[in-house]
């Protein structure tokens, strides 16, 4: 969360440094920010870490999670390498990492998990210093790296109360809705793809809470998505706890 790396943050700028990291409890999840405080997210963390891998291994495989930005999966392609969209959850990922023989996978969260010159476990230590090598031998600061990463805009993970025994009767039917309008990804959750963006409905793992996502070309987009996805997960919701039939499917 960003006011757990504020104090990082503000440090890195004091000092002049050009990177700061961070590490959860257990030491794997990493959180990082440049020179300007700016927070370098999970899955931007991705992308930096392909571009390099990519130069030494054309044509690798990377592994992410529906909650990652569509500019991680689409600069891979870009750049030669085989992009694949997982389940939330880091024995999940490890799964599909061994599944696709993945050199690298990542989670929003932080979670690094490096096949690369290393064991394909989400080590944080060793991800802060592949990092601090990948920038030693770059001609650029993390900084200047960051400005060269594609521009979206998103909301933060959004968390949204709703009953363990409702919530995945509620995903099921905000698939069932989208579904056939929209191109649904439906791996774990609906991300549902629109033109100009993509907003996300998936049940948690560990709660009573729906875990929403949402990204756009503009804000402006993005406000539209958003309001369209919530209004209608409101009243699934409501029909879901009226022991109302299956919602009607339309666009």
């Amino acid at each position: 969360m960003p006011k757990n790396l504020a104090d990082l943050a503000a440090r890195v700028r004091e000092t002049g440094a050009e990177l700061g990291i961070a590490l959860d409890g257990d030491a794997d999840r990493i959180g990082a920010v440049d020179a300007q405080g700016r927070i370098i997210w999970g899955d931007q963390l991705v992308m930096l870490f392909a571009r390099e891998i990519l130069q030494r291994r054309p044509g690798s495989t990377f592994v992410s999670e529906v909650k990652c930005s569509q500019a991680l999966f689409d600069e891979i392609t870009r750049l030669g390498g085989r992009a694949i969209m997982g389940k939330v959850g880091h024995s999940l990922i490890k799964v599909k990492m061994r599944d696709e023989g993945a050199v690298l996978a990542g989670e929003m969260s932080g979670h690094m998990f490096f096949a690369d010159r290393w064991f394909g476990f989400d080590d944080a230590v060793y991800a802060g210093m592949r990092l601090v090598e990948l920038l030693t031998h770059s001609p650029h600061t993390l900084a200047e790296l960051y400005d060269t990463l594609p521009v979206l805009h998103n909301t933060p993970e959004i968390r949204m109360d709703c009953p363990d025994d409702i919530k995945f009767e509620v995903v099921r039917r905000t698939v069932s809705h989208f579904r056939g309008a929209h191109s649904v990804i439906d791996i774990d959750g609906a991300r549902v793809t629109f033109p100009g963006g993509w907003g996300l409905v998936r049940a948690s793992n560990t709660g009573p809470v729906l875990v929403l996502r949402f990204e756009a070309d503009t804000p402006a987009r993005l406000a539209e998505i958003q309001a369209l996805v919530e209004t209608k997960l409101g009243s699934i919701i409501a029909d879901v706890q009226a022991g109302i039939g299956e919602v009607e499917r339309r666009p």
